[in-house]
């Protein structure tokens, strides 16, 4: 019985933990592995899960959020000597495994501090709510709140932006 509900869980939360690394990383290959290994984390320690303590969701985004943090900190220093000493090669690479994100909305997202990539991830990426966000990370609901709002309107600040960019490209292609 204990297995079956694990699956529900699976199912019902698979493409939330995706759309969190989706959301912090540009590499489609490494959202599915980290994914694959959060499920794989999270059965093993199936036994040990309190629905009491956190709901299902939060608990698997914990598991999740850990893996990304050591994939981070393993993939840091290997990506910055790379990128010194050859950016073309990594540009390339990035180009070759996008996410699938909108080029502009990575770009938005690019601009944010880890911090507010995390709560965005979390938020819109993994689906959590604020209440289940704010438990997640340790912050007041209230500070989740303001750091959502703020990293937000300077997105839409920057995806505004970027429109009025492509509007007025035809006219001073016109104006040639």
């Amino acid at each position: 019985m204990r297995q079956r509900e694990f699956v529900a869980i699976y199912d019902e939360h698979v493409w939330r933990v995706y759309g969190f690394f989706a959301y912090r990383l540009r590499s489609r290959q490494d959202a599915e592995d980290l994914t694959q290994q959060t499920f794989e984390r999270a059965l093993r320690a199936w036994g040990r899960y309190d629905e009491q303590r956190a709901a299902d969701a939060t608990w698997l985004m914990a598991i999740a959020r850990n893996l990304l943090i050591d994939h981070l900190r393993a993939s840091a220093p290997s990506q910055q000597a790379l990128a010194e000493a050859e950016p073309e090669l990594v540009a390339a690479a990035a180009d070759h495994h996008s996410i699938g994100l909108d080029p502009d909305l990575e770009e938005a997202l690019a601009e944010l501090n880890q911090r507010e990539r995390e709560l965005i991830a979390l938020r819109f990426g993994g689906d959590l709510t604020g209440p289940e966000i704010a438990e997640l990370t340790g912050l007041t609901l209230a500070n989740v709140q303001q750091i959502l709002s703020r990293a937000l309107r300077r997105m839409r600040q920057r995806l505004d932006g970027t429109a009025l960019q492509r509007e007025s490209l035809p006219e001073r292609l016109a104006g040639s």
